[in-house]
């Protein structure tokens, strides 16, 4: 069944409830006269309820009704955002530089709108203290409470132990966030043309390395 509405001589009802184009409504006439304002004003008679008693239909552009309304909806597509789950993981015993390391893209996954996964890979004999993993998740996610809270607590998964970090920011807000950054630094970047060294990196801020964005390559050192 067409979603598309009934215009002009399509419209098959003896009389319409007429909305004019500015939006004042004219009443109830007979569908004859309603065609012949639509031709007066040069306009398309568009039935916009069809459910109504009488149905209810208004004078408008249909051509450019239909063109805003499918740049509306391109525009919407565009700015629609989907959470994406990324994954970081860690050793127990993780040393404290590979561990500011792995927060840091950590930070920069919840800034940016994402969920992650934090696996946490016990070998040998460290699989009899899981407490390790355990105060390992949970002193990560004191680090970076003020960006993300815990989604899912901490659980044993075989060898492994995961615990899932949400983002406070909602994916949309960090896009828009992140653009309305570009758009400053772009604009500085005008402003004090002598003042970057790297504009192309200025303006790709959020283009991440390689191995933040698959961290099942990164090196599993302990």
């Amino acid at each position: 069944m067409s979603a598309e509405p009934r215009i002009n001589d399509r419209i098959r009802v003896p009389e319409v409830r007429l909305v004019g184009p500015s939006g004042e409504q004219v009443g109830i006439v007979p569908l004859a006269k309603a065609l012949e304002l639509a031709q007066e004003y040069d306009l398309d008679l568009v039935e916009v309820a069809a459910n109504a008693r009488p149905p209810v239909c208004k004078l408008m552009d249909y051509g450019k009704f239909k063109y805003e309304s499918a740049m509306k909806a391109r525009e919407a597509r565009k700015n629609q955002a989907h959470t994406v789950i990324k994954e970081m993981k860690l050793r127990p015993k993780i040393d404290p530089h590979d561990y500011d390391t792995k927060k840091g893209h950590v930070v920069r996954f919840l800034k940016q709108g994402d969920k992650v996964k934090i696996t946490i890979m016990f070998r040998g004999r460290e699989q009899s203290r899981p407490e390790l993993g355990y105060r390992l998740l949970q002193r990560l996610a004191e680090d970076v409470q003020d960006l993300g809270f815990v989604e899912s607590n901490p659980k044993q998964d075989g060898r492994n132990m995961i615990m899932v970090l949400g983002p406070h920011k909602k994916k949309t807000e960090a896009m828009a966030e992140a653009r309305q950054a570009q758009e400053a630094r772009k604009a500085d970047a005008k402003a004090n043309p002598g003042k970057s060294q790297n504009p192309a990196e200025a303006e790709a801020p959020s283009e991440e390395p390689a191995e933040a964005e698959a961290p099942s390559e990164e090196p599993a050192e302990a």
